[in-house]
């Protein structure tokens, strides 16, 4: 009786073919609605109508793209959510690095329940606070104004930027922090000179999450702001498409315009967010 042997070479370029074709197929399910986005965006005004309707344009129209950038309210709704996405960041990242560098180096009373405090404001949605959150801001004058998402935002997206640096920070070795100390730097110039520059993964991932996070909020601006010169992109394109006005075109060409930094974004900092992912995985 013959025995087949199987070449472990040739059963791992299978096993690999199959895991890229499953990979493939995968990337196509999750990109197919960007691709309708786009064919859509593509279309005249005229073939939006069609019917029976068709996936791609007859006559492919990309002038459209170009209409919502000279939009001056897209500009403004462009303008916002830069300077939103940006301070609440900066906010963030501000209030976030001492905290976090603290509860990593330092075990005091009260410790355990500050983390899981902060870990419990993770678990609220900005929806379910958002009627409360329109009360306090119009208490304090703040309707309308980019102070109130900013500190929105930056309130919300707090916690997961102090979980995570706070596990970067720990992961690093005391002794480089010691040394340092010898040499003559004080608490504040060992993490600024020290430790940030080491802790660039974690503070690349709070910083990519946080603005995003910022950059793709729906709810709350869209209480909190009722000027639409002030909205942000996410509430704003909403006015392509109403109860009078369906520009699907530009609706989907605004959204695709607005995925283009968060995509450019993901492609220059990729890197360091997989290693700001994985910290403190491995010691």
């Amino acid at each position: 009786m013959a025995v087949e042997i199987v070449d472990p070479g040739a059963r791992g370029a299978l096993r690999r073919a199959r895991l890229a074709c499953a990979g493939l197929l995968l990337a196509l399910v999750f990109t197919a609605p960007y691709g309708v986005m786009l064919f859509t965006a593509a279309k005249p005004a005229g073939e939006l109508r069609t019917s029976p309707p068709r996936l791609t344009p007859v006559d492919w129209h990309w002038g459209t793209f170009v209409e919502v950038l000279r939009d001056p309210g897209f500009q403004s709704w462009l303008w916002v959510s830069l300077t939103v996405a940006l301070a609440s960041t900066a906010l963030v990242v501000l209030a976030a690095v001492p905290a976090a560098y603290y509860t990593a180096r330092h075990r005091f009373r009260g410790r355990t329940a500050f983390l899981v405090l902060v870990l419990v404001t993770q678990m609220f949605s900005p929806t379910t606070l958002v009627v409360g959150l329109h009360r306090e801001f119009f208490e304090l004058g703040l309707i309308n104004t980019y102070a109130a998402l900013i500190l929105t935002n930056a309130a919300f997206n707090l916690a997961f930027a102090i979980w995570i640096l706070r596990a970067f920070f720990a992961s690093i070795p005391r002794e480089i922090e010691d040394a340092a100390a010898i040499d003559g730097c004080g608490r504040l110039r060992v993490l600024v000179r020290i430790v940030l520059p080491l802790s660039r993964p974690g503070v690349v991932t709070a910083v990519i999450f946080a603005f995003i996070a910022a950059w793709n909020e729906y709810i709350v601006a869209l209480t909190l702001m009722t000027d639409p010169d002030k909205r942000p992109l996410t509430v704003g394109i909403t006015s392509y498409v109403t109860a009078y006005v369906q520009h699907w075109n530009s609706l989907f060409a605004a959204s695709i315009i607005t995925i283009v930094p968060v995509v450019v974004l993901f492609a220059l900092i990729e890197r360091h967010l997989v290693g700001g992912l994985t910290a403190g995985s491995v010691k």
